[in-house]
């Protein structure tokens, strides 16, 4: 039977809830609304307010109220509605979450697992349609999670909430009603939250990708194969630490490589793998590295506006021939 995105998260979450009296959810909306994108919904009703906590709109408040609960032995899900509030919280996460096992030598942790939504491709507008999974994972001590398809968001929270050191997964806002069949084995959805996934294999050249945009490189690798093209896509996943050997080794198979990030390129995601692979397989590359990126402006609202300002399947099935050198 086949679940959404939205309901392998809840079902993960439930699983979560049961299993661990230490585990609670907080946030904005997570209890009487049931959750912004209706992921935590009749939660409220089956675990009760002191499990399911709705918060202030307060995100520097709310983060820092999990810091310090993790801290004290509890293992919180802070949701944060958006990207963009999470930078009201960005001390927490940076200064605190990120830094107390280092600054204290190990004798603090921060169990703390914190959820928010990404991306474009709603007509939200500029202040929320922001991708910048790329500002965390410049952070060393978070882990960074981008589950892209329905398996990994039902088995990436389980290892994330075992992890002794904070997690922050995001979740792209164009995926929670995309549909799969998961299986009832759970062998079938059970991940890893350390290595890249290759999604589809080929010989031509790699695409590397990560969260909302590897639907549209799927997509475009179907497109390139119809013309004879044989496309590998890497789904990242995990955005830090980075499965490098994976992409090297998708690299030294396929001889080139693209890209495809929905952040900016300056700065960007798409930067640091390109600069990785050239570190490292530099001489078994037949073509520079190329990337595919949003346009370079604050995100349109108008929805034609919006999808020219976004990786598109077709944009990328384009630019994978350009790579090629074929029309």
């Amino acid at each position: 039977m086949k679940i959404t995105y939205r309901e392998a998260m809840g079902q993960a979450l439930r699983e979560a809830l049961v299993a661990d009296a230490r585990v609670f959810l907080m946030g904005e909306d997570v209890g009487r609304y049931g959750g912004s994108y209706a992921v935590s919904k009749d939660f409220l009703a089956e675990f009760g307010p002191e499990r399911i906590r709705d918060a202030p709109l307060s995100e520097l408040g709310f983060v820092g109220a999990g810091v310090g609960a993790a801290l004290n032995g509890m293992r919180p899900i802070v949701e944060i509605m958006t990207i963009n509030f999470s930078l009201l919280a960005l001390d927490p996460i940076v200064n605190v979450a990120a830094t107390l096992r280092h600054m204290s030598g190990g004798q603090f942790n921060v169990p703390l697992v914190i959820r928010m939504a990404t991306g474009a491709g709603r007509q939200l507008g500029a202040q929320h349609s922001h991708s910048l999974e790329c500002w965390y994972a410049h952070i060393p001590g978070i882990r960074v999670l981008a589950p892209a398809t329905v398996a990994d968001a039902r088995g990436m929270l389980a290892p994330a909430l075992a992890d002794p050191d904070p997690v922050i997964i995001f979740e792209h806002a164009q995926l929670y009603n995309m549909e799969d069949d998961i299986g009832a084995d759970r062998a079938s959805w059970t991940c890893d939250i350390s290595s890249a996934a290759v999604r589809h294999t080929g010989s031509r050249l790699s695409l590397i990708t990560y969260g909302g945009s590897l639907p549209k490189v799927m997509q475009a690798a179907e497109s390139l194969a119809a013309d004879g093209i044989d496309a590998e896509v890497i789904d990242l996943r995990v955005l830090r630490p980075l499965d490098t050997e994976t992409i090297i080794a998708s690299v030294r198979k396929t001889h080139r490589a693209m890209v495809i990030d929905e952040g900016w390129k300056s700065g960007s995601l798409s930067a640091e793998i390109a600069a990785r692979i050239m570190e490292y397989a530099f001489y078994d590359l037949d073509a520079p590295v190329a990337r595919v990126c949003s346009a370079e402006v604050p995100m349109p609202y108008a929805k034609h506006l919006e999808d020219a300002a976004l990786p598109q399947a077709p944009v990328i099935a384009v630019a994978a021939k350009q790579l090629l050198g074929e029309k």
